[in-house]
């Protein structure tokens, strides 16, 4: 199961701390995944379709908690994406369909649907509590989260703009720094930063998944040190590398074509202490001297050898 699975799966079994709070996780559910089609003239019916099974066992749970409601699932494969099972629940029942568009306010007391079902009635949301648990309906219903191990991003994919701005601003209520995006069709409610996404896992109270991604980002930090430290001493090594091959060369090229004789005392020891320790660090190098230097005082020969080598090369030193 992917992580995104993980977290949905927890959240289902969750049923919040009261009624309201139930009510609005049950609203954010049929406002992202359901519809609601009238068949006629005041005969309504809600549809709620998901590819999730922990989802509509979620939204099962909190029409039998809030309004008493027993259900059967309709299990259909979709005709699109033949190989996504996708899960299917009708109500028709209408005293049923009054009592919970009633509960989301997308009716009033004398029956009439009011408003638009793009979004959820502000009074459904008033508080810290009823925000939380319409977002981790709001998840359940439209969110998905990419592997963590390969980078950072939870998303909501909304129907409408209204229903996208309303959602962004309830996690800006937690001081969740979500984004919108228009993706082809949809909108989308995006958080990329690890720990705002962390912080939303906090909010929807998906504490598991919490410390399962902590760990997660830990592990991969640590891979990430790690590579880094290493990538960076290969690269001094293949730096040191180089560097003592080259100074080999140029020390080789000196002696085969000018001659040791003909350099200072303290530039012919040092080429030859190159010559006989060629994978040797500058330090124990100068070490090596008699007197000995330090390892500045030792890269300051070979780079006077350097030089030299490179007057050889273009002729403006006389040769034997």
């Amino acid at each position: 199961m992917s992580f995104s699975g993980e977290v949905k799966e927890e959240l289902s079994h969750m049923t919040g701390h009261g009624r309201h709070c139930q009510i609005a996780e049950l609203a954010a559910l049929i406002l992202f995944s359901g519809q609601l089609i009238q068949r006629s003239p005041g005969q309504w019916t809600l549809v709620v379709k998901t590819e999730n099974r922990d989802v509509l066992r979620k939204y099962f749970t909190l029409l039998k908690k809030t309004y008493n409601i027993n259900t059967d699932v309709l299990e259909q494969v979709s005709g699109i994406e033949t190989h996504k099972s996708q899960y299917t629940a009708e109500l028709s029942d209408p005293s049923t369909i009054v009592e919970i568009l009633q509960g989301i306010k997308w009716m009033d007391t004398g029956g009439m649907i009011v408003g638009r079902q793009d979004v959820v009635s502000d009074i459904l949301i008033q508080n810290a509590e009823t925000k939380r648990a319409f977002i981790r309906g709001a998840y359940l219903a439209a969110g998905s989260m990419s592997d963590p191990m390969k980078g950072y991003h939870l998303e909501f994919v909304c129907i409408t703009g209204r229903q996208a701005d309303q959602l962004n601003r309830v996690l800006h209520d937690f001081d969740i720094d979500s984004k919108i995006v228009l993706r082809k069709k949809y909108h989308v409610v995006y958080v990329k930063e690890g720990s705002g996404i962390v912080d939303l896992l906090n909010i929807m109270e998906a504490h598991v998944s919490l410390m399962n991604l902590e760990n997660l980002r830990i592990e991969k930090e640590i891979r990430n040190t790690v590579n880094r430290r290493v990538n960076c001493e290969t690269a001094n090594i293949t730096k040191t590398v180089n560097a003592a091959t080259k100074q080999v060369e140029d020390i080789l090229l000196i002696r085969d074509r000018y001659g040791f004789g003909r350099l200072p005392e303290n530039l012919s020891k040092a080429a030859q202490v190159r010559l006989d320790y060629p994978d040797t660090a500058l330090k124990e190098l100068g070490e090596m001297l008699d007197p000995p230097v330090g390892k500045s005082g030792m890269n300051h020969r070979l780079r006077k050898l350097g030089e030299i080598a490179d007057q050889i090369r273009t002729g403006n030193l006389k040769e034997e």
